[in-house]
């Protein structure tokens, strides 16, 4: 069985050799993810960049996080990172004082929306630091509502 980790730096190699030892297979094309359990207030996301190095990505430097299909993309100043955890594990992990799911398929960082905007039929657009127009949609709307005390 091939596995992929998803496990920090400093526990990398110990977890990494008692996989191995138990006869496990570690790849990146691995169908199954081993993560490290985190608490809800993470201060970094582990994802690759363009060119497939491991990155940690500081949880102040993300602007919003989205899905596409099975690519989890992490926007910052920086550029775009690849993440190694499906939206929901990132939505149960990031700090929720920071970070709120607006849609089925985006979390936006509270400290990166520049500006909100009203909608039609309960929706928000939010316009984010880099510029990137982010639609709360009607699911949220009231969650949302609440994060930012609207």
């Amino acid at each position: 069985m091939k596995i992929r980790l998803n496990i920090s730096d400093e526990h990398y190699e110990e977890v990494r050799e008692k996989l191995l030892d138990a006869g496990f297979e570690i790849s990146e094309e691995g169908e199954y993810i081993l993560s490290e359990c985190v608490s809800s207030d993470r201060k970094y996301v582990i994802s690759r960049d363009e060119e497939g190095r491991k990155v940690h990505i500081a949880s102040d430097n993300i602007i919003y996080i989205e899905s596409f299909g099975h690519d989890v993309v992490v926007h910052t100043a920086e550029g775009r990172f690849f993440a190694l955890e499906r939206l929901y594990q990132l939505a149960e992990t990031l700090d929720r004082e920071h970070f709120v799911r607006v849609s089925n398929s985006v979390i936006i960082s509270k400290n990166h929306v520049r500006k909100i905007r009203p909608a039609l039929s309960m929706k928000f657009v939010l316009t984010m630091d880099d510029g990137t127009l982010v639609d709360v949609t009607r699911s949220y709307y009231y969650a949302f509502k609440e994060f930012f005390g609207i």
